[in-house]
């Protein structure tokens, strides 16, 4: 399976998920569904930013671009990233301002369910991206790694992983009757590893832009 068959598989994926997440999100007065929601559809967005610059990358070169588009792939890596890390940043503000001003009720059952099957499928995403990094033939990789591709894996595992940890504060909520706080403190606590591994790519990426660019001719 090429690399655009991987990327269309997720994104189909996130797109399915995307209505049920808000319209339970809504109905639970859950943060962390709502979240996790807001978070897929960005990943679609991002995922057509890299289905585009695949496609970027496979075009053919011309008298006015005889190099092509060599860094395609790399840039869509960075746009990825930076959105992710942008939407956390909102969300942590989001569970901060819930937390200090005090959580309403939330549903436990719904958040567990849905979420459940959330991670589920984000895992199943996951493991259909990095069935084969950046060696079925595409163009665009980067010495046998496609940072673009694997922007998209670390949104999708961490989205995989987020919606665990909103699976399993349903189910304390849920035995709990009560505990509604530790709703935006999972979303609290997710987005901040999230953001923590989003930077970090998005330095790897800005390190690969400069090695990747043009030398410069003697003046």
């Amino acid at each position: 399976m090429s690399r655009s068959q991987r990327l269309t598989v997720v994104l189909l994926l996130n797109l399915g998920l995307v209505a049920a997440l808000v319209i339970v999100g809504l109905a639970a007065h859950s943060l962390a569904v709502l979240a996790a929601g807001a978070d897929y559809l960005a990943d679609a967005g991002a995922i057509g930013v890299s289905l585009l610059a695949i496609w970027l990358a496979a075009r053919p070169r011309t008298r006015a671009r005889p190099g092509g588009y060599p860094h395609a792939t790399t840039i869509a890596a960075l746009v990825n990233a930076g959105w992710l890390l942008l939407l956390n940043v909102v969300i942590a503000v989001a569970a901060v301002q819930r937390l200090a001003a005090g959580t309403r009720r939330v549903e436990g059952l719904p958040v567990l369910i849905v979420s459940g099957i959330a991670a589920v499928v984000m895992l199943a995403g996951a493991l259909v991206l990095g069935g084969d990094p950046g060696g079925d033939g595409d163009p665009g990789g980067d010495d046998g790694e496609d940072l673009n591709v694997k922007a998209v894996l670390l949104d999708t595992a961490a989205d995989a992983a987020a919606a665990g940890g909103v699976a399993v504060s349903g189910a304390v909520i849920l035995g709990a009757g009560g505990w509604y706080w530790l709703d935006p403190a999972v979303a609290l606590v997710i987005a901040v590893i999230i953001g923590y591994y989003a930077q970090k790519l998005v330095r790897k990426v800005a390190v690969v832009l400069r090695v990747q660019e043009p030398a410069q001719g003697p003046g």
